[in-house]
């Protein structure tokens, strides 16, 4: 009887050892980057980043479904490329920002599409207006990292913005009212 129990406790802890729960994974912030792209005129395609940026991953790699995302950037960390662009983006034109205007996004739930594939969707703060927004993500690696010797996970995303629906809609349709967003992150796991 003795060993019935015994059996019965090991098996019982053992299953709840396998029960995976999220765990916490910080952005690498040197291999974040988050692409914009717009149409100008209908002559080319312009192209803006953030980098640099910070955020945390509640990853669950048992139930993606359970995980969670929330990142978070300065706007006047935007990098266009030209001086000039980035003071008209900064200007009442646009967003009239502060040097603490953040953008933000937090996930409200995910959906998984395939195996390494989920729709994230969540809230995302731009310009002071805060809207549901869906992203198209793929896991792409999750691992030990082998110059850091510890987990590490890769992540891209996309999604397109209507940029008139936070307040940016300056000079559409002439110039492209969608935006193409690009993401791709790298994580570690936090200690």
């Amino acid at each position: 009887m003795k060993n019935l129990l015994l059996a019965a406790a090991l098996t019982g802890a053992a299953a709840t050892a396998a029960i995976a729960a999220p765990e916490k994974y910080a952005l690498d912030a040197s291999h974040s980057q988050i692409l914009f792209s717009y149409n100008h005129l209908g002559f080319s395609t312009t192209w803006g980043m953030f980098s640099g940026f910070e955020g945390e991953i509640m990853f669950d790699q048992e139930d993606p479904a359970s995980s969670s995302v929330s990142v978070s950037m300065p706007v006047m960390s935007m990098f266009t490329g030209w001086e000039g662009r980035f003071d008209h983006f900064m200007s009442k034109d646009f967003f009239e920002a502060s040097e603490d205007e953040m953008v933000s996004f937090t996930s409200t739930g995910i959906e998984v599409t395939g195996e390494n594939t989920a729709k994230i969707t969540g809230d995302l703060t731009l310009n002071g207006v805060t809207k549901s927004v869906v992203l198209d993500a793929t896991l792409n690696q999750v691992g030990d990292h082998p110059m850091a010797g510890k987990p590490w996970a890769g992540f891209d995303a996309t999604t397109t913005l209507v940029r008139s629906d936070f307040g940016l809609g300056k000079f559409a349709p002439y110039v492209s009212d969608e935006v193409q967003v690009q993401i791709s992150i790298e994580a570690m796991k936090a200690e």
